[in-house]
This record gives C-alpha cells, structure tokens and sequence, in this order.
C-alpha cells in the first residue's frame, strides 16, 4: 500500500462521525452601492489547483464597489491540500442524493443552502479539464470530450428572472475574453452538456442541483494540458471579471491582470500564527521546523491566507497553501499558560515593551530584562549553567546560525514560559 492511501485511510478512520475534516470557507466582499450578487466556488475537486488559487485572489486582492462577491474558494478542503480530486470519492456527483454517514453530507448541504440563498443571482463553479474542448474531433487532446478552456453549461435557458440564457451570455464572454488568450490553443469555446437528456454523470452535479432549482450556474473549465498554474489562473480571473461587468459589479483590483502579476501573488504564502503565541512568515521559513511548542490536542492553526491548513501526520505536521507544502514541523507539547507577563527588551541599549508583539528588529544586541516566575529560552544560544537565558547581551555571533527559523539564518525563537513550565509565547529577534 502505497503512502498516500495510507494517509488517506488513517484521515478516514480519525474523521469525526463520518464527518470530513475542513469545511469550507466563506468570504462576502460587499460594496458600498448595491446590486447583484456572484457566488464563485472553488476547489470542488482536489487535484484543480487553478480552481481553487484564482478564488484565493479575489479574497485577498480584489474590492467591491457596487454589488457582492461571495468567495468559496476551498469546497473541497480536505482534498485540495492533498492534491486529490477527491478522498471521499467524487464530491461533484453528489448533489442529487448524498447520504447523512458521507463524510461530505455537511459540506454538501450547507453549499446547497447557500447556492439556493435569495441573495445569489449566478453561481461560477471552478474547474480543470482535461485537454482542449473542440466541437469537432481533432485528436486524442481537442476534441468533443475535452472539458478544458470552455465554459460548461447544462442547458442554453433556464426558467429565472435574471441571467436564464446561459448559451448566450457565455458566448458573449468568449469573444472578449478570448481577444486576451496567449495562444490560439487556448481558446474558450462554450460546452452544453445539454444533461437532461445526454449525461447521467452530471445530473448528479452542483451546478445541475442549482438550474433545476431556477439558479443560473455553470462551470469555467481551464485546462489541465496548461502547465503553468498562473496561467490557468490569469485564465480564470478574466472569465471571472467578465461575468462581473455583465452583472454590473464594479470592483478594482490592487495589481495590473498579467501573468508575471499573477506569478508573484501565487508565491506569497503570507503567515502562520500557532495558538495566537507564535506568528511564522512562510515565505522566509526552512522547509523544517524542530521542538515548535503545542499543546497535545485542539491547536489553532491562523492562516492569512485562505487556502491554508495543517496536515497532522504520526511524528509531525505539515504546513500547506492549498496543494503547496510550505513547510514540515515537530512539535514539543506544552500546556499553555494563563500568564501575561510585560516583557521588556533592551535593544542595542535601548528599552521597549514588546509584550503583544510576535517579532524584533536587532541592530547589533538584545537583552531580556528579568520577568519574575518566568523563564526565558533562546533557540540557538546556551551558557553552561543557566536555564533562564534573561538579563544576558546576545549578539549574533553568540548564536547558533544552524537554529535560525528562517532561510536567510537570522532570525531566531525566543521563547518564554511560566515556573510551571507552561508556554506562554515566542518572539522573534531578527538580526539586521
């Protein structure tokens, strides 16, 4: 048996009442002025990556002026950090009918009430196919069983107040998005299912379940033949803005829509903070992390960014960004103390209180000022004989550059803990 189903069956066994183990998250960008409201969801299936990282952008740098955007970017959570379609089995043939064990009856469920919600006008559901849709047979890549780089609709109308004529507004879309393609290749073509009477598969689908219940939806198909996720992603965020401006959202974005942008935006993982006591770039973090202190069970893991989770293993755990594995760290269990002591550093001569603050910016030495029923550790450092590390002048070249938490090798834990050997939070000092 290989390592991956082993993962997958012990995932299986500790999950809670059949129950997975993320759920989704929800995010409302809402303008000032009024208007419609587009519900995008991503990450349906696990192994879709430009499914699920272009909603992570519109979370985190796109702002609504007129109308709403309501953001899904991970539906299938526990399957997107695992890069698999789906550990559960196929989360988009479930819809029509799910059972209550199915670890996915929760998600399901509560995605239903949201698509189904008075409030939503169209529904955008995120994929990647395979291969290049073509209305006729070119080869084994374009051809009429293609998904990718095509919108999928179900039908061309629906019976619906507002956007019913689905064909329409998606060929409408095609021929301004696809003024902004790369390559001739990549073209978006519109695909009708036409599943009432040709696919039994999707029938079985969100976006089936939503136009049998008088909700516009379809799917945006970029290809899996594309190799590079920021172009998938730039793909996906023009479709996104088009269907957009046909809503009458008016938003702006805080970058210029190009795939060098996209590429840039893709790599910052931003930050981790542990418990709120320990706060972790993961950009600048070694690929491992020993002795990070935890409590044994119920540990809050604080993403910034919206794709991010901690895969627990036997001997350690994993930090991820969707399907990017950020970093693998050990933990050293702790109980947490109550205590909030004042902690006073004294940096390059001067004082300052950096009692609710996560790191430090060190010129040349620090010294920790004495806190009473407190000891002080710094990661890297050690004098024989003395277990409190306070009230001693530590410079760089004092400190082991090995033990450094981050990959330039200057920046190292300082962490504290009560006379009971509780642990009450770690700081940074990053030597400039």
């Amino acid at each position: 048996m290989n390592f991956i189903k082993k993962i997958t069956i012990f995932l299986l066994f500790i999950s809670t009442l059949n129950s997975s183990i993320l759920h989704y998250k929800k995010y409302e960008l809402t303008g000032k002025q009024k208007g419609n409201t587009l519900l995008v969801i991503g990450g349906i299936h696990g192994n879709e990556p430009g499914g699920y990282f272009a909603p992570s952008i519109l979370i985190l740098h796109y702002k609504i002026l007129k109308g709403n955007l309501i953001v899904v970017p991970n539906l299938n959570f526990d399957s997107d950090i695992r890069n698999q379609r789906g550990i559960y089995k196929d989360m988009n043939r479930k819809f029509a009918r799910i059972s209550k064990t199915d670890p996915d009856y929760k998600i399901v469920t509560d995605i239903k009430k949201l698509i189904l919600s008075k409030d939503v006008d169209l529904i955008l559901n995120l994929h990647d196919g395979h291969g290049f849709y073509r209305k006729k047979w070119e080869n084994v890549i374009f051809n009429p069983k293609a998904w990718g780089q095509a919108f999928i609709i179900d039908q061309k109308n629906i019976k619906t107040p507002k956007y019913f004529n689905l064909g329409e507004i998606c060929k409408n879309i095609t021929k301004k998005i696809n003024n902004d393609i790369f390559s001739k290749k990549h073209i978006f073509r519109v695909k009708n299912t036409k599943t009432k009477f040709h696919d039994e598969q999707m029938k079985l689908s969100l976006t089936y379940f939503a136009i049998t219940h008088n909700k516009p939806a379809l799917a945006i198909e970029t290809s899996k033949n594309i190799t590079k996720l920021r172009t998938k992603v730039y793909y996906q965020l023009l479709a996104i803005e088009e269907f957009m401006n046909i809503m009458g959202i008016k938003f702006k974005r805080d970058f210029e829509l190009n795939e060098n942008n996209i590429a840039r935006i893709l790599s910052d993982y931003k930050s981790l903070t542990i418990n709120k006591r320990f706060k972790i770039d993961l950009n600048r973090v070694k690929p491992f992390v020993n002795f990070v202190p935890l409590k044994r069970n119920g540990n809050k893991f604080t993403f910034t960014h919206p794709l991010g989770a901690v895969i627990k293993y036997k001997n350690f755990y994993q930090a991820m960004i969707g399907n990017k594995k950020i970093f693998k760290f050990k933990s050293e269990n702790f109980d947490l103390s109550p205590t909030k002591p004042n902690i006073i550093f004294l940096i390059d001569g001067k004082k300052r209180d950096v009692s609710n603050e996560y790191n430090v910016n060190i010129k040349n030495s620090f010294k920790i000022l004495p806190i009473k029923n407190v000891r002080v550790n710094v990661i890297g450092f050690s004098l024989i004989g003395y277990k409190d590390e306070s009230n001693i002048e530590i410079s760089l070249s004092k400190i082991q550059k090995k033990y450094s938490l981050y990959k330039d090798k200057n920046v190292f834990r300082i962490e504290f803990y009560d006379n009971k050997n509780r642990y009450i939070k770690t700081i940074l000092a990053e030597f400039q």
